[in-house]
């Protein structure tokens, strides 16, 4: 199962991105949709509603009022926290019930337009943001939706900024013209990447890191940070520490596009616990690599580890587990230290380096006093 997050500001266009999915097999649980369910005439959570903000928030017929509810949460911070401390727990029960309803092989697109505001970007493989200025938002919202402009611009200002949005996500459609162009980018979107990386992950393959160096992404330590937080996520308090490694953890470092991420655990047990979450996160394990090269007269077991990579073809990205203080994991931390003040050095093609550059790393760092902790 893979399970992508959908989201964007109110009008930005996240239905259509959506309804393109479903059109192509994906299962749409739509955020939106459940937040109007949870609060029908009868549920708890209209009786809970009322109680907070009394019966003027309901219809002659004992609907909900939405413009009168939203009138009075939007106006104040404490009375949205109210509303949302209400509604939230109850989407987010209904959400886990048409999940596991769900086959194993779905594609489930979770459409949440909160994902930010409830720190929700962590718990998915793929995070997908549908993006609109604020003024074309708000009239969309005036001509489509009848709001008024006050409250649209309310509606707008109480939600995620765009920098936080940008922050978790992987994919950015921008969706400031015609909605005909936001479909075409949702199904090239499908196509490319998540229908490759669905596949990917039912088959337990992971996506080969390219081969050849190209020029230094200023957005790879972002790209690192989303991963970092994916991780934790995944792996809770057995994660001793993460740490983004390697060429692309080096600033203006031209490297092969891959993000190397060392996971460091108390034992290899440990590692091996971590196996299924870290699929579940989009990073099956690779069998059959179970050490780095001992370039050293160490005990090999002292260079033992586990290692998953992406299933997403959009984001190569190697996963290292490592044990906390064996030589393998210190010298993971080293590397790039020693590769932004030594910038002659070059890791070999193969991804461990030789014994020449172990040692040399070592004596840069003995001799500047440079420790992993």
């Amino acid at each position: 199962m893979l399970r992508i997050g959908l989201t964007g500001g109110i009008g930005a266009g996240k239905s259509t991105v959506s309804a393109t999915f479903s059109r192509f097999g994906a299962v749409v649980v739509d955020g939106d949709v459940i937040a109007r369910e949870v609060v029908e005439p009868g549920t708890e959570g209209l009786a809970a509603l009322v109680e907070a903000f009394g019966p003027g928030i309901l219809l002659p017929d004992g609907a909900l009022d939405r413009p009168a509810l939203a009138a009075i949460a939007f106006s104040d911070d404490d009375k949205r926290a109210t509303l949302n401390g209400i509604v939230h727990p109850l989407v987010a029960r209904r959400r886990s019930e048409l999940i596991a309803a769900a086959g194993e092989d779905a594609i489930i697109v979770e459409d949440i337009p909160l994902l930010v505001e409830s720190q929700m970007a962590p718990m998915f493989p793929l995070v997908i943001v549908v993006h609109a200025d604020v003024e074309t938002r708000v009239t969309r919202l005036r001509t489509h939706r009848g709001m008024p402009e006050a409250d649209a611009r309310a509606r707008v200002a109480a939600q995620a900024t765009e920098p936080q949005r940008r922050a978790v996500a992987d994919v950015w459609l921008d969706n400031s013209g015609d909605p005909d162009d936001l479909a075409d980018q949702a199904l090239q979107l499908w196509q490319q990447r998540i229908e490759p990386f669905a596949h990917n992950l039912a088959a337990r393959r992971t996506v080969s890191p390219p081969s050849q160096p190209v020029p230094a992404d200023p957005t790879w330590p972002d790209q690192a940070q989303r991963i970092i937080a994916r991780l934790q996520t995944a792996c809770g308090h057995r994660a001793l520490r993460i740490d983004h490694v390697g060429d692309t953890a080096v600033a203006g470092r031209d490297a092969r596009d891959v993000i190397d991420m060392q996971v460091t655990v108390e034992s290899l047990a440990v590692a091996d616990e971590l196996a299924e979450p870290l699929l579940a996160a989009g990073y099956p394990r690779v069998e059959g690599v179970t050490a780095d090269s001992a370039l050293t007269d160490d005990d090999p077991a002292l260079w033992e580890k586990r290692f998953h990579a992406s299933a997403d073809p959009g984001r190569p990205t190697r996963i290292q587990l490592r044990v906390d203080g064996r030589p393998n994991q210190r010298f993971a931390l080293l590397v790039p230290a020693w590769l932004a003040a030594n910038p002659e050095e070059r890791l070999a093609d193969a991804d461990d380096l030789d014994e020449g550059a172990y040692r040399r790393a070592w004596a840069w760092a003995d001799d500047t006093g440079w420790r992993p902790y």
